[in-house]
């Protein structure tokens, strides 16, 4: 039996926390159990995260420590506890008559969790709302429990003074507030009210352009300004968290087609705010796994099937049988919906002009926005590093992320195991960093298509911003192998640190691995639209045998030749062209086809000689271009606006038909996955008057079909049997279902994403696992 500790008998106990407790009140959290439990000492923030010396007899020390654990505050998040017991003299000395909160403490190379923003939460909401409050309808309402975070940052610890609402010196009733520990806004940094917080502005685009300089004013009837416009139709820039939003009416055709017009935005779905989950229910299906996303203190976009009846503008969305839904997440937004008059949702899109960052400057948007905007609606609170909103799905009642940004970045992903200083550069499409230290790595928000100056201007920042934050020194810079790639360029000509190339797949499979805090082996099943094979040709159906230290390619889609390079991408037909000729030979063009009926003939007949005299085409085992040939095959889409769309429509389509087409694979180890006799047999159905809709859907069970048989060959080889997928193909939940449904029903484990996107939003993590292989090696 153990002895009791003795009366009177004390130990003190120095504690370093890590994880996600700097501006989240978890200081104040410490000092209310240290207090409880009757601690003397004290708690800090530093560099590294939270520093706590406790002192108290040993029973005391275990229910404060106990409380530590299980208590958090809604935003906290304990990652690492290191318990160091500290000697004094004799057993009841004390260092502190009670428990304190001290000053932040840098400390040199040490970094703590920057924490992402967060929803409004219900206390302050309920403030929002009622009248009499001192923040009643007071747009920048918040406390530890929410508001805006990372994108306020400048520097850590996170003290106000690091910033963005420096500027802004609080009220004696604020200043209260802030320095009472039993208070909820005990050093909330944004803390702020009407009489000396950010406000508001708005103006209109010929305000802007003649040189009107904004008025910021709490007592101004901007709000409601902006209600009324938006129910008349008008296109308003807002300025929010992370950055500006274009907002019109949703149910107004003539708002929402000029939105498309001015953003150069002809066919991507854009995104709908709407007050409420009964709101969302109205216009999609909304799972129980939907809504708890919907609700999260995230707030991500949530992509959910849309309703037929779901009565809003046909140019919401077209060619999508889903529907991006988020909730408001910050106070300003539950004010637009507030006593609304005339709409229910919001368009909610991001504030650029397509393939450009999202605006965050008052001076940017005017320069960058006065074409697209009939109106700005400004606050004076700076947006220290632009956020883009987050898009997630559910697969098997769970999060299923698609761009990770807002709300997630930059959490850190734990990746259970010790990893050297390394910079990730990413791909060239749906860009995020990534950086790796201790045993974590750390991802930007979603940086966009490096494809224009402005873009690489924001990764650059990207760049500048998270190694700051987090202390990062790397040892290494990692690339794509594609040569032109503008993160391949950063690394290799303006880095300044040794490379390491790694190829595009290959780091799809890691970013699976690691988002599941596997080493390997596995089977892994890579398909997407473009990647840089190691042989020099476009690669994008793959399987692979790998680990993080290497890979072998056990298996492809059969090369097609591709003809114009990036135009094929845009112009689907030019796959359903090279996949038609492979399959039914030079004659394939007498087919009664849509793609040959509905396509510019010289422009077919054009294609077809650069086929045949092998001229700026390229060999690709492409998934992606695959599926775009069976669209435009089918008549679904012949020319795109946007990546992904034939693809995204083909599945929309699609109806609960089952039946699978025949293929082979040929072929000993590496061996090809020979569609022509899938090909002959579409076109056949095809021909034969099926429906689109069942085509479609027995394309989608062959290609999980396709991916078992190519598992089971490999698990033969390698003896195998645990499988990652990934890639942007896997982002059709369709496709992703009945894979998932048939390597299962072979036993095998299968894994998918959970922590960051299938797509090139999630290639940096897995170059960076990659690359911390190849230094391990060394």
């Amino acid at each position: 039996m153990e002895s009791s500790p003795l009366p009177g008998i004390e130990i003190r106990q120095h504690i370093a926390i890590q994880g996600s407790v700097q501006g989240v009140g978890f200081r104040p959290f410490v000092y209310r159990i240290a207090q409880i439990a009757g601690i003397r000492g004290y708690v800090l923030n530093c560099s590294g995260g939270v520093v706590i010396e406790a002192q108290a007899d040993e029973q005391s020390i275990g229910r404060f420590l106990t409380a530590l654990r299980t208590e958090l505050p809604p935003l906290a998040r304990i990652d690492e506890i290191k318990i160091t017991e500290i000697k004094t003299e004799d057993a009841i000395c004390s260092l502190e008559q009670g428990f304190a909160i001290r000053e932040s403490l840098a400390a040199e190379g040490r970094f703590a969790f920057v924490p992402p923003d967060a929803a409004t939460c219900a206390d302050c909401l309920r403030e929002l709302t009622t009248p009499g409050d001192r923040r009643h309808h007071y747009p920048f309402i918040n406390c530890t429990n929410c508001g805006p975070r990372y994108t306020i940052i400048r520097d850590i610890p996170y003290d106000r003074a690091n910033t963005t609402m420096a500027s802004f010196q609080m009220c004696a009733a604020c200043q209260t507030e802030y320095e009472d520990p039993a208070n909820r806004r005990f050093h909330a940094e944004p803390n702020a009210c009407p009489a000396c917080g950010p406000s508001l502005a708005l103006m209109s685009a010929d305000e802007l352009g003649s040189g009107a300089v904004p008025v910021f004013d709490s007592k101004n009837d901007a709000l409601e300004r902006t209600r009324r416009l938006l129910h008349q139709g008008a296109i308003v820039a807002i300025k929010g968290l992370g950055g500006f939003h274009l907002a019109c009416a949703a149910s107004n055709d003539r708002a929402v087609s000029f939105l498309r017009e001015r953003k150069r935005r002809s066919g991507k779905a854009f995104a709908i705010m709407v007050k409420d989950v009964a709101a969302a229910r109205g216009l999609c299906h909304v799972t129980e796994a939907g809504r708890g996303l919907l609700e999260s203190p995230r707030r991500p976009i949530v992509l959910m099937r849309r309703r037929a009846e779901a009565g809003l503008s046909a140019s919401v969305a077209p060619g999508n049988d889903c529907l991006g839904i988020l909730l408001p997440y910050t106070p300003l937004h539950y004010l637009l919906f507030e006593e609304a008059p005339g709409y229910d949702a919001l368009v909610m899109t991001s504030g650029n002009l397509s393939e450009e960052p999202i605006v965050s400057s008052n001076e940017d948007a005017w320069q960058r926005l006065k074409s697209l905007a009939d109106y700005f609606l400004l606050h004076n609170r700076d947006i220290q590093t632009r956020v883009d909103d987050s898009v997630v799905r559910t697969f098997e009642g769970r999060e299923y992320p698609i761009r990770r940004s807002r709300g997630f970045a930059p959490d850190p992903v734990d990746l259970e195991m010790p990893v050297h200083e390394i910079l990730a550069c990413g791909g060239e499409l749906k860009n995020t960093l990534c950086l790796t230290k201790d045993h974590y790595a750390i991802l930007s928000p979603h940086i966009g298509d490096l494809e224009n100056v402005e873009t690489m201007e924001f990764f650059r920042e990207a760049v500048n911003h998270l190694q700051r934050f987090f202390r990062v020194s790397p040892e290494v810079v990692v690339h794509d192998l594609h040569p032109h790639y503008l993160s391949t360029r950063f690394a290799l000509e303006e880095s300044g640190l040794p490379a390491v190339g790694v190829q595009h797949h290959h780091a799809h499979i890691a970013s699976c691995m690691a988002d599941n805090a596997l080493t390997g082996p596995v089977i892994g099943v890579a398909l997407d639209g473009t990647g840089y094979g190691s042989d020099g040709k476009i690669w994008g159906g793959e399987f692979l045998a790998c680990d993080f230290a290497g890979f072998e390619r056990r298996g492809h889609l059969r090369y097609i030749p591709l003809a114009g390079g990036d135009a094929a991408v845009r112009q689907p037909w030019r796959s359903a062209l090279a996949y038609v000729r492979d399959s039914f030979g030079p004659q394939a063009s007498n087919l009664p086809l849509p793609v040959f009926s509905e396509v510019d003939p010289r422009q077919l007949r054009f294609v077809e000689q650069m086929l045949d005299r092998h001229i700026q085409t390229i060999e690709t085992s492409s998934c992606g271009r695959l599926f775009d040939a069976v669209s435009s095959i089918l008549g679904v889409r012949h020319q795109t606006t946007y990546e992904g769309q034939a693809a995204i429509e083909l599945e929309a389509v699609a109806s609960s038909a089952e039946g699978t087409y025949p293929f082979e694979l040929t072929g000993a180890i590496p061996f090809q996955v020979d569609l022509r006799s899938t090909v002959q047999a579409i076109v056949r159905d095809y021909r034969a008057a099926q429906p689109v809709s069942d085509i479609s859907a027995r394309f989608h069970q062959t290609m999980a079909r396709i991916v078992r048989d190519a598992c089971l060959r490999i698990r033969e080889s390698d003896a195998v049997n645990r499988v990652c997928l990934s890639g942007g193909t896997f982002q059709n939940l369709r496709l992703l279902h009945h894979t998932v449904d048939e390597l299962r029903a072979r036993e095998f484990e299968v894994f998918v994403h959970r922590r960051v996107p299938a797509n090139d939003g999630g290639l940096a993590l897995g170059q960076a696992a990659v690359a911390n292989a190849v230094l391990q090696a060394r």
